[in-house]
């Protein structure tokens, strides 16, 4: 099913054959359907955050993978800070994968600052990872995406039965994992889904303070 094993000296990332994804995103804990809308509030840098995430039905051709593209509009203190397009597509094995980002850093007149963590697979060598599998195991987990130097995430699956409490929807079955990268030695986020919604809520538990929660959602 997977003729291609992509691996560094270092690493071993998972095999990838565009032949093997299908055009919808439909995991239970990552639905991408579009025209779905997310708001998330909490903080960051020491300000008040606003996060829109909007699941729009443009597509884009990464490797000869239709992904589905992800608007994110980071708002601090009531300005934009961040605007973000990530890409996922998910195989047939309903496993999401993530292919890259176009992310971009505004200063106070809304001009790009940098554009630091785009990235795109097949491009410079960066490579997909798996961002969510169909079922997820305690212990289980691996790399989200690799571009070196630039994202290195990786994720490990902490709880399938957590107890989670947001302004918007809470649970005691929810799917708790935690993420870090080399790139910034000792933070680790720990991150909430609920099924059929998605993720919502995550905060910084070592060297951080980000937080954020779902206070809204609309399913397209």
């Amino acid at each position: 099913m997977f003729p291609i094993l992509i691996a560094t000296a270092a690493l071993a990332l998972p095999p990838f054959d565009p032949t093997n994804f299908v055009d919808r995103v439909d995991n239970p804990y990552l639905p991408l359907t579009p025209g779905s809308v997310y708001r998330y509030e909490g903080s960051k840098d020491g300000k008040r955050a606003l996060d829109v995430v909007k699941i729009t039905k443009a597509k884009k051709n990464i490797q000869g993978v239709n992904a589905t593209v992800v608007s994110d509009r980071l708002y601090l203190n009531g300005r934009l800070e961040e605007r973000t397009s990530d890409w996922y597509a998910q195989d047939k094995t309903g496993a999401v994968w993530y292919l890259g980002e176009d992310t971009a850093e505004l200063d106070s007149q809304g001009k790009v600052k940098t554009t630091e963590g785009s990235w795109e697979t097949g491009v410079n060598g960066a490579r997909p990872g798996i961002f969510m599998p169909l079922h997820p195991r305690v212990g289980g987990g691996g790399l989200q995406e690799f571009y070196k130097g630039h994202a290195e995430d990786h994720f490990r699956v902490l709880s399938t039965r957590a107890r989670v409490s947001t302004p918007f929807v809470s649970s005691t079955r929810a799917l708790r994992t935690k993420e870090w990268t080399p790139l910034e030695p000792g933070v680790v986020t720990v991150k909430y889904y609920v099924r059929g919604i998605g993720p919502v809520m995550e905060r910084d538990v070592k060297g951080g303070t980000e937080f954020s929660h779902l206070v809204s959602f609309r399913k397209g």
